[in-house]
Parts: C-alpha cells; structure tokens; sequence
C-alpha cells in the first residue's frame, strides 16, 4: 500500500509538473524538458532522499539550456521540488549552475 501512494505520488508530481513547466513560457529553451521531467522529477521532490540519478536523467539534463529553464521555475513548481536538489542534480550530471545563479526565487550557493 505505501509502495503504490509513494507511485502515486510521483505520478501527481510528473503530471503538475509537466504542466505548469512545459507551458508556452519555456519554448524558447533549448534541449529535453519533457526527458528532464520524466526522467528527473523523482530525484528533486521535496520529503525524498537526495540520491544518485539516472543515466537517462543525465542525459536529458545535459541537453537542456538550465539558465533558460530556471527563469521559468515558478512558485507552484518550487512548491513540488526541492530547489537543493535541482542544483545536485546540475552537479551530478556535469552541469553546474554558477554559484549567484537565480533559479525560481532560489539562488545558487
């Protein structure tokens, strides 16, 4: 039963956040956001352990433009993901993000 809330839960996460990220806001960005979103959303939701990701999360990663992508991070999205974790998720996957980038409100340590 915890094992189906937890895909539950992740389902909701992917759907809310392919909404409010993939809008007209983000066409001008370059690369996967739908791969990023898919492959990714697991490894930056708030209340999970910040683990390794994925081969395929990485690669999705690696072709997104992620300055374009974090001016369009909205309140509702910070509200799912655990801004932490996205700038992990960048370093893990040979992106970092510049420390003083702004991400959403967040700012890069």
């Amino acid at each position: 039963m915890a094992r189906l809330s937890s895909n539950l839960m992740i389902l909701a996460i992917w759907a809310v956040t392919t909404m409010l990220f993939m809008s007209k806001a983000t066409e001008g960005c370059q690369g996967d956001l739908q791969g990023l979103i898919t492959h990714c959303a697991i490894y930056v939701q708030k209340g999970t352990p910040m683990i390794k990701p994925s081969a395929p999360c990485c690669d999705a990663v690696r072709t997104v433009d992620i300055p374009c992508a974090c001016q369009h991070i909205t309140k509702e999205i910070e509200g799912l993901v655990d801004m932490n974790k996205v700038f992990n998720l960048a370093s893990s996957c040979g992106r970092p993000l510049p420390h003083g980038t702004k991400c959403g409100s967040s700012t890069v340590p």
